[in-house]
């Protein structure tokens, strides 16, 4: 249990060293897949979403990646609710669905990221700077 709480803060600590770091010298990774295909993945847009929500400008980390941004307070309160089990010794609920849940939400993600590119769905591409 203590592990998997050292290890969230770890990488939560790690990312917001990458976004600070990155915004103080402008350098940040760029997607493979916008790089090579021309095509925007379900999570182009993320890095600038997170800069915006850390500078409290959310309307435009909504516009970055909507999904991400509508998923974040769902996957927050599935962790709190995963720690918080592990921490009374129980099995969530959650977990006996587990499996389901992950499936439908690569479906979601990967129609998302066909919808972003097609044209008429032009709202759903990240802003571009």
């Amino acid at each position: 249990m203590r592990n998997k709480i050292i290890k969230l803060l770890l990488l939560f600590v790690l990312l917001i060293v990458y976004l600070l770091v990155g915004n103080y010298f402008h350098i940040y990774l760029a997607c493979p897949i916008k790089k090579f295909t021309g095509l925007y993945c379900p999570g182009c847009g993320v890095t600038r979403m997170l800069l915006n929500i850390l500078k409290g400008n959310f309307y435009q980390a909504f516009r970055y990646n909507i999904l991400i941004f509508i998923s974040l307070p769902f996957f927050f309160f599935y962790y709190l609710y995963h720690l918080y089990c592990l921490s009374k010794n129980k099995i969530s609920k959650i977990q006996q669905l587990e499996p389901g849940i992950w499936y439908f939400l690569i479906v979601i993600f990967l129609i998302y990221g066909i919808l972003r590119n097609i044209s008429f769905f032009e709202f759903l591409r990240p802003l571009i700077v």
